[in-house]
């Protein structure tokens, strides 16, 4: 069921190229990001507090190792996302998006690194393929 999660995940994604795209013609980049962040986050609420989500929700949370990471994360998309709506306004679209693709191969790196993710021949040989799909869309 993951993989199906994946996929859709993977579209909507490349929605947020084709939309952003669009919407970055007459707006700062930044300010299209905090506008992204601010629908993302009350959408988000309303479907946590829809789906009940934070009942039995404990606040000793806040204190933890895990909430210290999620933090973290967000952190992380937020910049990605301000980096990556800066090139969408000024790069192409496909050609921005295959390379913000390459999270991957940092992705297959880091989580080695930190997560102790083995590494196999397929893996290594998939990471290699989307690196240099990556590199192909930006030549000319």
């Amino acid at each position: 069921m993951w993989i199906i999660y994946a996929l859709v995940s993977a579209f909507f994604a490349s929605l947020v190229a084709i939309f952003g795209k669009i919407g970055l013609k007459d707006i700062d980049s930044t300010l299209a990001t905090t506008i992204r962040s601010v629908v993302m986050a009350l959408f988000l609420l309303l479907v946590s507090f829809s789906l009940k989500k934070f009942n039995g929700f404990s606040s000793d949370f806040f204190g933890s190792k895990e909430f210290l990471f999620i933090v973290f994360s967000g952190v992380a998309g937020a910049l990605s996302w301000l980096f990556y709506f800066f090139a969408l306004k000024n790069g192409d679209a496909t050609t921005v998006s295959a390379i913000d693709r390459l999270s991957i191969v940092f992705v297959a790196i880091l989580a080695g690194i930190f997560l102790a993710e083995g590494f196999t021949v397929y893996k290594i040989v998939g990471v290699a393929m989307i690196a240099v799909g990556a590199f192909l869309t930006i030549l000319k």
